[in-house]
């Protein structure tokens, strides 16, 4: 079948359109993307303004169309952790809903990270043994563990990258102050997942998600050889820390000319890259690897999954 994700999340309203039936890899046909930035519209009580209703309604028309254009016969709806937090989160998916025309779900923080390790395990294998899995997005940080499909653990955070930008750097280049009131923040919220990953077993193999991770990488890691097209990428923890302090005194549209650093994701790369570090510090790890699959490919696993037994 030809299946589209229409995902919307606190940085795009992203469809990707997909040739997939159970049991084979499913075949990327077209993506399409509109950056929103929805923490941008979220005023002081934490509500969706009408900017932002009017800006989420045009981007799900735009995706809806891209979808219909590529032939997708069903479209999977997806929100997450913007939307699902918002103070009138639940009236503007009604809204949506009514303009794609179709059910959103709107999946919980562990509901993210357990389908991003479904599809991280699908990548990798069984023969990559315990995998841990990290993905930074705009508005949570997830976490999964775990040697089978579902992990054994699982946990969501508020520390994505958009979040910590509108909370706490209020200046471009942010100022000394500003970073270092972020960092405690990220360091203490990290303690607990960093307990909870201490009582399990080391992982075999530790792997990224997400485009902020993807950015960093092409910044600060290096290329992998191996079989295929897709690109692959490694990234140490003490390459990364060479580039944190930099990037937080450049300003964002110097940002730009770097590798891997978009306009889109130039105001929160910063702090993207100070929850990457810290995440790899707390975890113990010095190097982990980029996933091309994360959360929209485990939700097509998924689904695929439904229908085989529906």
């Amino acid at each position: 079948m030809r299946l589209g994700v229409l995902d919307i999340g606190s940085n795009t309203v992203h469809m990707l359109v997909v040739d997939a039936h159970y049991g084979a890899r499913p075949a990327p046909a077209a993506d399409d993307r509109t950056v929103v930035r929805l923490m941008r519209y979220l005023d002081d009580d934490n509500m969706v303004t009408k900017d932002g209703v009017i800006a989420l309604r045009e981007a799900v028309k735009r995706a809806m169309l891209f979808a219909e254009r590529f032939g997708a016969g069903e479209v999977i709806g997806m929100a997450t952790s913007a939307l699902r937090e918002a103070a009138n989160g639940p009236e503007v998916l009604r809204e949506l809903e009514e303009v794609a025309g179709l059910k959103f779900q709107v999946l919980s923080g562990k509901e993210e990270a357990n389908l991003t390790f479904l599809a991280a395990r699908r990548w990798h294998g069984w023969a990559a043994g315990r995998l841990l899995v990290l993905d930074i997005g705009g508005g949570s940080f997830e976490v999964a563990y775990g040697v089978d499909e579902n992990p054994e653990f699982s946990a969501s955070v508020p520390l994505g990258a958009g979040r910590l930008t509108r909370h706490y750097l209020k200046h471009d280049p942010p100022l000394e102050d500003e970073i270092s009131v972020m960092k405690a923040h990220i360091k203490d919220e990290m303690k607990p997942l960093a307990e909870a990953l201490k009582q399990l077993p080391t992982p075999d193999h530790v792997v990224a998600t997400s485009k902020t991770f993807r950015s960093l990488a092409r910044l600060a890691g290096q290329l992998v050889a191996v079989v295929g097209p897709t690109e692959r990428r490694r990234m140490s923890r003490s390459d990364l820390e060479d580039w944190v302090g930099r990037l937080a005194q450049m300003p964002a549209a110097a940002r730009t000319a770097l590798p891997g650093i978009t306009p889109e994701r130039t105001y929160q790369i910063v702090a993207g890259a100070e929850v990457a570090v810290r995440a790899m510090k707390s975890f113990k790890v010095s190097k982990l690897e980029i996933c091309p699959w994360a959360m929209r490919e485990g939700a097509i696993l998924n689904y695929l999954e439904g229908q085989r037994d529906a």
